[in-house]
């Protein structure tokens, strides 16, 4: 009856998804060998058989009959007298197979093979799920809003495997409630104590790519491959993409009649503007495209220290550098160069780093955040609209354009 009563313990496991009929077998009898080691000091004569099916569980210890008084290995050897207890015709030179009741082990070792059991059986499931979810990264992946902490949701799967999506991967405008199917990717497992650590992300740039594998179907099929994907969450995004057949416009097919392909891919990042432009192995012509909206009139790159001067007219400079600065960051990120815009028609200009001695390097970096690299490039703006788009304070901005004018003052 105790077998039966402990077998119960796996009983609760035998239908577990992700454990098999042999590997529970395996981990079952690892679990009692261990517990006969610890009994006996070893496990080497003893047979042990399982049937998790029917919950039967048998240890037998196997010894052979020596003559009275001769035991030297009491763990392989048994006297006449004590076998003739377990069978009255045994005789001397046989084998004797005894078998072993759980009582034997003690209330103590029954306990702990229970939590041996349990915890051997976790430990294969969280294996198995971090291999699964591990061949799953850089995939989409859906889960359930299960919990909402201050800074990340727990989510689960239909399986109820648990998954963490922190607060810096989600987009700024996401909004969840409990019960809600969110989308992202899987973007790393990790295995923390055993127990594995699965984190979804729906701000990285392979979740865009990966949006546009699932709808546009030359994408899917391979007729358009993604260059690269560069993004500001929620905010903008660059897509470069090209096409081995000269037959398919990437460009239209990714976009569509009047944005109805590229429209769920929008809404899906929370209205995330999207730029998609023609891959080129031309990079005066890449950078170019990648200003896109913004006209440039000529381009003079330095491919040694991976720079470009963009010329636009000075109608075109907004539209280059885009709101936050945010168009001119991502066409750097997307074809490698560090940009500088000039105007045309005004070639007397300075570059702030000019003038770091009179301008602390904190204060030129923050102008250079939102694509602001000259002295005229920042005495064109408007003061109002730096201090919304600036870490600065409107007194330190005052200071430094009373800084840059006396320089084309003098």
């Amino acid at each position: 009856m105790e077998n039966i009563a402990l077998i119960e313990s796996f009983s609760e496991f035998k239908d577990d998804k992700f454990i098999d009929r042999v590997t529970l077998m395996a981990i079952l009898e690892d679990v009692f060998r261990n517990a006969l080691k610890k009994k006996f000091g070893s496990d080497d004569n003893f047979d042990i058989i399982i049937n998790p099916d029917k919950g039967d569980l048998e240890i037998w210890r196997n010894r052979v009959v020596v003559e009275d008084g001769e035991v030297e290995e009491p763990l392989e050897e048994i006297s006449l007298t004590e076998a003739r207890k377990i069978e009255p015709d045994f005789e001397v030179g046989e084998d004797v197979s005894e078998e072993v009741k759980l009582a034997h082990l003690g209330r103590r070792a029954i306990l702990a093979l229970r939590q041996n059991l349990i915890s051997k059986i976790h430990e294969h499931d969280n294996t198995t799920i971090y291999k699964q979810f591990k061949d799953l990264e850089g995939e989409i992946y859906t889960a359930e809003v299960h919990h909402i902490r201050h800074k990340a949701i727990i989510l689960l799967d239909d399986e109820g495997n648990e998954i963490i999506m922190p607060k810096d991967k989600q987009i700024p405008s996401d909004f969840f409630r409990k019960g809600d199917n969110v989308r992202g990717i899987i973007e790393s497992v990790e295995l923390k104590g055993n127990k594995p650590m699965i984190i979804m992300s729906r701000t990285s740039p392979v979740f865009l790519e990966q949006l546009f594998f699932q709808e546009i179907p030359e994408v899917f099929d391979g007729l358009i491959s993604i260059k690269k994907a560069v993004r500001i969450p929620g905010e903008k995004a660059k897509v470069a993409v090209d096409s081995y057949d000269d037959r398919i416009d990437p460009v239209g097919a990714c976009v569509g009649m009047k944005g109805s392909r590229i429209h769920g891919i929008v809404r899906e990042l929370g209205n995330e503007n999207i730029d998609v432009i023609n891959w080129t192995n031309n990079s005066q012509l890449m950078v170019t495209r990648a200003l896109s909206p913004a006209r440039v009139t000529s381009v003079k790159l330095n491919d040694e220290k991976k720079t470009a001067q963009v010329i636009l007219k000075p109608e075109e400079v907004s539209k280059a550098i885009g709101r936050g600065g945010h168009n001119i960051r991502l066409a750097g990120q997307l074809t490698g160069y560090e940009i500088d815009v000039f105007r045309e028609g005004i070639e007397e200009d300075v570059e702030l780093t000019e003038f770091s001695d009179e301008i602390e390097s904190w204060i030129i970096e923050e102008f250079k955040k939102i694509g602001l690299d000259t002295a005229r490039s920042v005495l064109e703006q408007d003061v109002a609209d730096l201090v919304k788009r600036t870490d600065l304070e409107e007194e330190t901005i005052l200071d430094v354009i009373r800084i840059l004018k006396e320089e084309f003052e003098d």
